[in-house]
């Protein structure tokens, strides 16, 4: 039995498509540009708020980046006035992550958001006691798909990597799990697809919260 499970947050934990995809449109307004779908905001995230804003400029006809300098603080702004907005839990999540604690397996939360932002959005769907560790973007650690912050969760809560399961909805996601030597689960009710997933032959695909609970009690 696993010892530990680190889960993303967007697209695995929380459904936050209409807060990015809010933020995102408002910034691209700011220059003029039109607004994105859903289904690239899903496309676009990942890998931080950066890589984010820098697709969407490119996407939106700003291939040179000249609007990024003004557009990333700009972001930043919208987003803390949007952060929250209509973020809500996956169903059955609450339900499966009842089941691990009950397990006595510690619950673990691994995100490119910003730290801050990270916990309020964990807190307000989940409440403050859920998790044992949050880890959002800090300037002190690299962002996935760098192991750091998986290996560090490790540490913390004195687990080795290899009694982890790591749970993500994209291959930044199964990247960052493989490289700090833990058990990937590929959850395909997020921002990507199950062929993005199996590209990187996780331990598990899971198509609802529950199938967790069956694989771990195989």
């Amino acid at each position: 039995m696993y010892k530990c499970c680190i889960f993303d947050l967007d697209g695995t934990l929380i459904n936050t498509v209409f807060a990015l995809n809010r933020t995102i449109n408002k910034m691209l307004e700011h220059f003029g540009y039109a607004p994105i779908d859903q289904e690239h905001t899903k496309i676009f995230v990942g890998e931080g708020y950066k890589k984010f804003v820098e697709r969407a400029l490119i996407y939106r006809g700003d291939r040179e980046l000249a609007c990024l300098e003004e557009a990333l603080p700009l972001y930043c702004r919208i987003f803390e006035e949007n952060c929250l907005y209509r973020v809500e839990a996956y169903d059955g999540m609450k339900e499966l992550l009842a089941w691990l604690k009950a397990q006595g397996i510690k619950l673990a939360v691994l995100t490119n958001k910003a730290d801050a932002q990270a916990k309020a959005n964990i807190e307000k769907v989940y409440g403050r006691d859920c998790f044992d560790l949050i880890t959002g973007e800090r300037p002190d650690m690299k962002r996935k798909p760098d192991p750091e912050g998986a290996l560090y969760t490790a540490k913390t809560l004195k687990v080795l990597p290899g009694e982890c399961l790591y749970l993500g909805d994209t291959n930044t996601d199964m990247r960052t799990g493989m490289a700090a030597g833990m058990d990937t689960v590929g959850v395909t009710w997020g921002f990507r697809g199950r062929e993005e997933l199996e590209a990187f032959h996780p331990k598990f695909l899971a198509d609802r919260p529950e199938d967790v609970m069956r694989f771990l009690l195989r």
